[in-house]
């Protein structure tokens, strides 16, 4: 039974969202129509206006209060995130450690890089003091998504915090428990105002917060739904984040670390059950090494099994309508050629799917070419590293990458077309909270996480302010006809040699 078949069982103002693992509902959550969500955001703007005014201080004070309360209760929102999505609890765990470290930064450098600061005023302003700060937008409307249910929205929200917005969140249908959860701890420390705000739903509440009064909306989810997110908010002009998902690659050159990359290869493919949009889908790897590789990555998959216990390797899939996903593109590149050296067309058990370790795969197929979403990774050789970076430049993707190799990592890292791309890692990355993260083509546009992630939220101000009467003023109609003259005599003096 789906989220969608219970709401109709119970009426239209309910969302229920169920365990993965066994089907037991989790929670009751109200669906928000147009109407509500309106209204919401209506007490966000007088709220966001408040918590703007506490100042960068007075922010970074409350939330280094929210942090420790999460760092406090991590096991009690663990088990939540476990029961919502059926991901294994240490990695629930692993994701909430992640989220305190990325909310401590935001807090702790948001004045650094947002304050009013003095920029050069340049030769035709040098009686001028010129000045840059970045200020809140208002009120950010958040799209989250389920596969990291905390982790992935709070790299916009507590940015967003940080940065001096009122934020409305709209959770995944099948996620919502976890954030109302956290917008209820952020309201214990921060009683006063609703500053963080959560509406649930499906796609019309989505959408209804597109169309809201929000200054901006941050979007994580497909492609074709971020596309529809941005014709949603083009009807009012509302500036988007758009973060979608990958086709990440790893390379494998040839004097790479032939175990370091086989284990990071399966981390990055069959973590949190290869639900991750900077997973590893597609391994390149040099041809004389190719035959090592795949032997040590299939003496570590073999090993691997999904299951509901907390302590499983894998969990379930989330979304019941990927695991058909799943099996397409499996029986596809099969059915083209590729060859199963772990797994089989019968490792797709639903709500399950076992590690499945394809070679050979045609790169036309889907399994190569669109985004699978669970655990299933694609190896195929190449002539040379100068191969495998064309096939992963193929493409319309640019999340994230990796490249093993001992000599020329960081020189390979730069000619790949991505956002993100670890060198002798996997997904570290994400883990960084002073690196941005976001995408290019297909991936979306924008950057959450780090400086750039602050100034997402925050809108330029530029100011000057005149300190004297300049010798030449060439910006009135008194100017006098040499001064324009002079002006460019003294361009070529100074600039033009």
């Amino acid at each position: 039974m789906s989220p969608h078949d219970r709401a109709e069982e119970d009426g239209p103002e309910t969302l229920v969202s169920l365990d993965p693992r066994t089907g037991e509902v989790v929670g009751r959550h109200p669906v928000h129509g147009p109407d509500e969500v309106a209204a919401v955001v209506r007490e966000a703007r007088s709220a966001g206006e408040w918590w703007a005014g506490l100042g960068f201080a007075g922010r970074a004070r409350r939330l280094a209060d929210w942090r420790r309360l999460l760092v406090r209760r991590l096991d009690e929102l663990a088990a939540l995130v476990c029961a919502e999505t059926g991901k294994p609890l240490d990695d629930a765990r692993l994701e909430l450690v992640m989220v305190v470290d990325h909310l401590h930064w935001a807090a702790r450098n948001a004045e650094r890089v947002l304050r009013r600061r003095r920029v050069p005023s340049g030769l035709l302003m040098y009686n001028h003091v010129a000045s840059l700060e970045y200020l809140p937008l208002g009120v950010v409307g958040v799209i989250g998504p389920w596969n990291y249910p905390a982790f992935t929205p709070m790299g916009s929200i507590a940015y967003a915090l940080a940065a001096g917005n009122a934020v409305v969140f709209k959770p995944s249908e099948l996620t919502p428990g976890v954030g109302e959860w956290l917008a209820a701890s952020f309201a214990e420390v921060v009683p006063e105002q609703p500053v963080f705000s959560v509406v649930t739903g499906f796609g019309p509440t989505g959408a209804a917060l597109c169309r809201s009064d929000v200054d901006k909306i941050a979007f994580t989810g497909s492609t074709a739904t971020g596309k529809r997110v941005m014709a949603a908010c083009a009807e009012n002009l509302t500036p988007v984040l758009i973060e979608c998902g990958g086709k990440d690659a790893l390379i494998v050159d040839e004097d790479a670390d032939l175990d370091a990359a086989a284990e990071a290869a399966l981390w990055g493919a069959m973590s949190n059950a290869g639900q991750t949009c900077v997973g590893v889908e597609r391994v390149y790897v040099v041809e004389p090494l190719a035959d090592r590789f795949v032997e040590l990555l299939v003496a570590r998959a073999a090993g691997l099994r999904p299951g509901g216990e907390p302590g499983a390797d894998l969990g379930p899939i989330t979304m019941p309508a990927q695991v058909d996903v799943i099996r397409r593109h499996v029986c596809d590149a099969l059915d083209g050629g590729a060859r199963a050296v772990v797994g089989s067309r019968d490792s797709v058990r639903p709500p399950y799917v076992e590690p499945v370790v394809l070679v050979d795969a045609p790169e036309d197929s889907p399994a190569v070419a669109e985004e699978t979403f669970g655990p299933v990774v694609v190896v195929n050789r190449v002539s040379d590293v100068d191969e495998a970076v064309r096939r992963v430049n193929a493409s319309g993707y640019g999340l994230g990458g990796a490249v093993f190799s001992r000599s020329r990592g960081a020189e390979l890292a730069r000619r790949v077309r991505a956002g993100m791309v670890a060198v002798n890692s996997v997904l570290s990355f994400v883990a960084v909270p002073a690196l941005p993260f976001g995408g290019v083509g297909d991936s979306g546009f924008g950057r959450i996480h780090g400086e750039d992630g602050l100034r997402e939220f925050a809108r330029a101000q530029a100011v000057t302010r005149r300190r004297f009467a300049a010798v030449l003023h060439p910006m009135t109609f008194d100017r006098g006809s040499r001064t324009v003259r002079r002006l460019v005599r003294l361009v070529r003096l100074l600039h033009g040699r």
